[in-house]
């Protein structure tokens, strides 16, 4: 993927409006059908509106200077947008608590609550900031451990470490009622 500050005889304007969508928009897909994969069929949030939900808040937010920054924000508006959804559907007008059942087939594995994940990422960030942004990149924006230590500006070995501790803490976290 090449850097989104593109050429230095472009100007900014130009690379901080719409041409960097097509830069990234294959990528930004790829991650939301990866983050949505697990929702039931007929949701009512495809990977599409996913993207394009997630590049409208992008596009209001500013101006990008690298990869790194694009996809930091990139992975905060793709958060927002699921938590908002799990929120939305949790109301209890929509009928909080209820759970829906399909009768043909049953469930692989019990569902994310991403609120609950929400929260208590919200609180790793206030602990350990390093490793919140390290979730945020290997689960909401689909970076391996890599990709993610490379944004980071970190070793990989260092990313091991602070992975293997929010996963740790966010399962210690979330498994407590």
């Amino acid at each position: 993927m090449s850097d989104l500050s593109g050429p230095p005889d472009e100007p900014a304007d130009r690379r901080a409006d719409g041409a960097v969508l097509p830069l990234v928009y294959d990528e930004l897909r790829r991650l939301a059908a990866a983050r949505l994969a697990d929702d039931p069929a007929g949701a009512s949030l495809d990977p599409t509106a996913l993207v394009h939900e997630a590049y409208l808040r992008l596009a209001a937010a500013g101006r990008w200077q690298s990869d790194r920054h694009y996809f930091h924000a990139a992975a905060r508006a793709m958060r927002r947008i699921l938590v908002d959804r799990a929120r939305a559907k949790g109301a209890a007008k929509r009928g909080h608590g209820c759970a829906r059942t399909n009768l043909d087939t049953a469930p692989a594995a019990p569902a994310l609550d991403l609120v609950a994940l929400d929260d208590a990422l919200t609180v790793l960030a206030a602990e350990d900031p390093q490793a919140a942004e390290l979730v945020h990149l290997r689960f909401f924006a689909g970076r391996t451990r890599d990709q993610a230590a490379e944004l980071l500006g970190i070793s990989p070995r260092q990313a091991d470490r602070a992975w293997a501790f929010a996963r740790a803490w966010l399962y210690a976290r979330l498994a407590d009622p």
